[in-house]
């Protein structure tokens, strides 16, 4: 079949286009290889804007090669993502905190159902390889659990879906394990219908599948993650007439044990790890500090200043990494701590409180995962 001419010159046209498109350089004047470094070294979240400033630029930041780089380099920095609703609409809302300029950024949309109850969603995090996760969650139309599992990936700034959980679950534990995904018991397809089973989640595969199931179900769930177990325990709760019940998961061995009484006891707050070292923010008075002792299945408090109580107002979410407690409060205002370990095994710790903006008044938090962006 003949060819018109026409026809064919379109087609060198295009492919010479493509050709100046693969073959122009990133930043004029200066050799690709420079113009490299100098996108590696742009801050979250503006590299993932970055990609639209030209064909070249945005092929750079696409390529795996590049984010590799990043990581070898050690460019990439903690960031604090906070998810938190209005309390007057319910509307939910990511956010990235910069703890190094105090300044923040709104995430693009999260995908769910338009009619959620914000506090059914359970979420966790794996740090380095910069992705968060959002689990399951509840209709607030129809009032069931839903089994989504929504990622959020800081080199790109987007969220994609993954393969949902086998069960539907809300208003439970989920923690990162050795860098697999725990979702541990909560409330099945029925709103009070309590339940056992516990899934893994491994990002390589996007798999899930049914590890051992919890011996009991929880009436809520405060988790953590110490080495390589994930303790769950539903804590202190008014009017405080039963005891808490908690159990730990060893993901090597697929088994539950009961938690030490004393840890149990004494778990009065929202947890955090740091350093592989469990403190608690404790939930009544004036929210003392209290970090856990294996060997003596006892909690200390933490001496120093006291926890910012005046500025930091319930609910609270808390993060660590690096040394640092992350604590954000009702409206958005992030209490950051430094436990400081003395000779004989006691804590002190300092804090400072970051405000936040004027428009994060009417917000409470839900959850807060650290990302390395």
């Amino acid at each position: 079949m003949a060819v018109s001419k026409s026809s064919s010159g379109k087609q060198q046209n295009d492919r010479d286009q493509e050709y100046h498109k693969k073959s122009e350089p990133l930043i004029p004047g200066l050799p690709d290889e420079i113009a490299e470094l100098c996108l590696l070294h742009l801050p979250y979240p503006y590299q993932s804007l970055a990609r639209s400033v030209c064909c070249s630029w945005n092929r750079t930041i696409t390529d795996p090669g590049f984010l590799l780089s990043r990581r070898s380099l050690s460019l990439s920095l903690p960031y604090l993502f906070v998810f938190a609703f209005h309390n007057s609409t319910a509307r939910i809302q990511w956010q990235a905190f910069d703890p190094r300029s105090g300044r923040w950024f709104i995430l693009p949309p999260m995908p769910c159902p338009k009619s959620v109850f914000p506090p059914g969603f359970a979420c966790t995090s794996i740090p380095r390889q910069g992705q968060l996760y959002v689990l399951g969650g509840m209709r607030s139309d129809t009032q069931t659990s839903i089994n989504t599992t929504v990622v959020y990936t800081t080199s790109t700034n987007q969220w994609s879906i993954a393969s949902p959980m086998v069960t539907p679950r809300s208003f439970f534990a989920a923690g990162n394990v050795n860098g697999k995904i725990i979702a541990v018991g909560g409330s099945g397809g029925e709103y009070n219908d309590s339940i056992t089973s516990v899934e893994c989640y491994d990002p390589r595969k996007d798999t899930w599948e049914h590890v051992a199931k919890m011996r009991v179900g929880l009436a809520r769930y405060d988790s953590a993650v110490v080495g390589s177990k994930l303790y769950v325990t539903e804590g202190w709760t008014w009017p405080f007439l039963f005891s808490p019940r908690g159990s730990v998961y060893d993901l090597e061995n697929d088994t539950w044990q009961e938690m030490k009484d004393g840890m149990k006891e004494g778990w009065t707050g929202v947890s955090v790890v740091v350093g592989d070292r469990l403190f608690v923010i404790s939930e009544y008075g004036d929210c003392p500090m209290k970090v856990y002792v294996p060997d003596r299945d006892a909690w200390q408090y933490v001496g120093g200043d006291k926890f910012p109580r005046e500025a930091m107002q319930r609910p609270f979410a808390v993060s660590g990494v690096e040394g640092r407690i992350y604590v954000v409060s009702s409206g958005l205002n992030v209490a950051i701590g430094t436990p400081i370990e003395g000779q004989n095994g006691e804590f002190i710790a300092k804090w400072e409180v970051v405000a936040a903006p004027k428009a994060f008044h009417d917000f409470s938090p839900l959850s807060c995962q650290v990302l390395y962006a």
